[in-house]
């Protein structure tokens, strides 16, 4: 369904146990990515939790309506908690809607009871990692000018964005089915100008890393041992600055442990939500 948030049509989902407790999933790659491999991914959380899932605005089904910042973003997921009457919410996000969970609770903390963070970085320190590991794949059309393009948000069209991604995306899992990967490369709603201006203005600016200590909520990080885009290093700093986490690696995954290994990653979910120790865990 579509509502209005702060003067731009948002498309959201909700799902699940009425009055269970609230997630929300934010997704990652603006500009690429949308709430529909969440909502996949993580509907079975249905039978105890509400689970809201949301297109953020320059993405999926949302309308394109800039800015795109993270402050602008973190705020319609504040109005959107508000036109569903919730108090806290427990926050999930994946890659860059990692990013946007974390800044969101350095916002608005008091509204928050955990944070569930998939891949994701509080800084942009690892690029030339991610740079490296894509070269070293061979695959065809992955050159570093292309990347560099990539990373500087300088795609010049939705079929430009649609090709770099398509060459990077064998990339993402361990496992890889050629009929699959291009199912999701045609699937996609591309909004290249909310990509660019996701790399090309925020990126730039965004460490967070010094002011992690301040968030005193749970939260758990999890991420793959073989993820390319945003190595274990990123989750390994996250969880090293938090005052309060639990860091899971899961070794037979890439960028998507939530889909690659779907069942160990919702059974830890659900431990972390109703209670699970701080100690680093190795899947």
């Amino acid at each position: 369904m579509f509502t209005t948030i702060n003067d731009c049509e948002i498309y959201y989902e909700v799902h699940g146990k009425d009055d269970g407790k609230a997630i929300f999933f934010i997704h990652g790659a603006p500009g690429l990515g949308d709430c529909r491999a969440d909502l996949h991914a993580f509907k079975s959380l249905g039978d105890q939790y509400k689970l809201v899932f949301l297109d953020m605005r320059g993405s999926g089904r949302s309308e394109d309506k800039p800015p795109y910042s993270h402050e602008q973003w973190t705020a319609d997921i504040d109005e959107l908690r508000k036109q569903l009457n919730l108090d806290k919410i427990m926050i999930h996000g994946g890659s860059y809607g990692g990013f946007l969970s974390l800044e969101y609770v350095l916002r608005y903390q008091d509204h928050v009871s955990h944070v569930l963070l998939r891949d994701t970085a509080a800084n942009q320190d690892y690029h030339h990692l991610s740079t490296e590991r894509a070269l070293k794949a061979n695959l065809p059309s992955v050159t570093e000018e292309v990347l560099d393009r990539l990373w500087k948000g300088e795609t010049t069209s939705d079929e430009d964005l649609k090709e770099i991604f398509g060459a990077l995306l064998p990339l993402y899992t361990v496992e890889q089915n050629p009929d699959q990967i291009q199912d999701r490369i045609d699937s996609i709603f591309y909004h290249y100008e909310t990509h660019n201006y996701a790399f090309k203005v925020n990126q730039p600016n965004y460490n967070i890393q010094d002011q992690l200590k301040s968030i005193n909520v749970p939260v758990l990080v999890s991420v793959g041992r073989h993820d390319w885009v945003t190595p274990v290093e990123c989750s390994e700093t996250i969880a090293k600055e938090l005052t309060n986490s639990t860091l899971i690696i899961y070794e037979n995954s890439g960028h998507s442990p939530h889909v690659e290994e779907n069942e160990k990653y919702l059974e830890n979910v659900r431990q972390f939500i109703n209670g699970t120790s701080k100690e680093e865990v190795t899947q």
